[in-house]
C-alpha cells in the first residue's frame, strides 16, 4: 500500500473515532440517565451508612394504624454505636424503637456489622398513627440519630405494605374504620320481608277492614276511603272495601 493510501486510511479511522466519541458524550455530563437513583434511599456519614431506607404504611388508606421505617444500618468503625432515635419530618413524633425478637435493651449497630430495621423478628422503628403527615408516594426526610456519629438524614419514599413490602410493613394491621358488627340474628319485619306477629301483611283480605295503623311496604292493593293513593308506608283511617 502506498504512503498516500495509508495516510487516507488513518485519517478515515481518526474521523470515525471522533464521531463515536462525540456520540457517546452527546448526552452531556448532566444527562438524566446519569442522575437515576435507586428506588430505596441510601447515604453515609462518618462510619455509618444507611441503605434501603423506606417508610411503610398500612395497606388500607383509611386505616389509622402505625407505620414503620425500614432500613439497613452499617457501622464501618471499630466501636459499637447505639441508634438513639428515628424521626420522620412532618410528623412531629419519634418512632418507637423495639429490639429484635429475643433481645432486650437499646438498638446497637455493632462495629464492623449491621442492624436491620423492619421485617419479621427484626428490630423495628414504629411510627404512631400519622396518616395525615405520611402519605404514600411522598419522599420524606428521615433522620437517624446515633450515639457517636450523630444525625444521619436522607429522603425516603413512603409506600404501602403491599407486594414486596408486605413482609416488611407494620405487624399491627387494624381493621378499617366503619366496619359493621355482626348481625344479631333477629330480623325485623321490614328487613326480612315477613310480617311480624299480629301485623297485617299490607294487603287486606276480602271482606275485612284494614287496621288503622296498618303499614304496607309497597302500594296498597285496595282503594282506601278518601282520595289519594299511598306509595310508601300507608296509614289507613277508614274502611277498605274488599272486591
Amino acid at each position: 500500500m502506498s504512503s498516500s493510501l495509508r495516510r487516507g486510511a488513518l485519517a478515515a479511522a481518526a474521523i470515525a473515532f471522533s464521531i463515536a466519541s462525540l456520540a457517546a458524550c452527546g448526552a452531556g455530563h448532566n444527562a438524566q440517565t446519569l442522575e437515576i437513583k435507586p428506588d430505596n434511599a441510601a447515604t453515609s456519614v462518618g462510619d455509618i451508612k444507611v441503605q434501603n431506607a423506606v417508610v411503610i404504611t398500612q395497606p388500607d388508606l383509611e386505616s389509622t394504624g402505625p407505620a414503620v421505617v425500614s432500613a439497613t444500618l452499617f457501622n464501618s468503625g471499630d466501636k459499637d454505636q447505639t441508634l438513639e432515635s428515628v424521626t420522620v419530618a412532618g410528623t412531629g413524633k419519634s418512632a418507637e424503637l423495639k429490639p429484635a425478637k429475643g433481645e432486650k435493651g437499646d438498638l446497637t449497630v455493632p462495629a464492623g456489622g449491621s442492624l436491620v430495621l423492619g421485617g419479621k423478628d427484626n428490630a423495628a422503628a414504629v411510627l404512631p398513627s400519622s396518616r395525615e403527615a405520611v402519605r404514600d408516594g411522598n419522599a420524606q426526610k428521615i433522620t437517624f440519630n446515633f450515639s457517636k456519629t450523630g444525625a444521619v438524614s436522607l429522603r425516603a419514599f413512603v409506600v404501602p405494605a403491599e407486594s414486596f413490602f408486605a413482609e416488611w410493613g407494620p405487624s399491627e394491621t387494624p381493621a378499617a374504620p366503619g366496619a359493621s358488627a355482626q348481625p344479631s340474628g333477629e330480623a325485623s319485619a321490614e328487613t326480612s320481608g315477613e310480617p311480624a306477629d299480629g301485623e297485617s301483611s299490607g294487603t287486606p283480605a276480602d271482606g275485612e277492614t284494614a287496621p288503622g295503623t296498618d303499614e304496607s311496604t309497597g302500594g296498597a292493593t285496595g282503594d282506601p276511603d278518601g282520595t289519594g293513593t299511598g306509595t310508601g308506608t300507608e296509614t289507613g283511617t277508614g274502611t277498605e272495601a274488599g272486591h
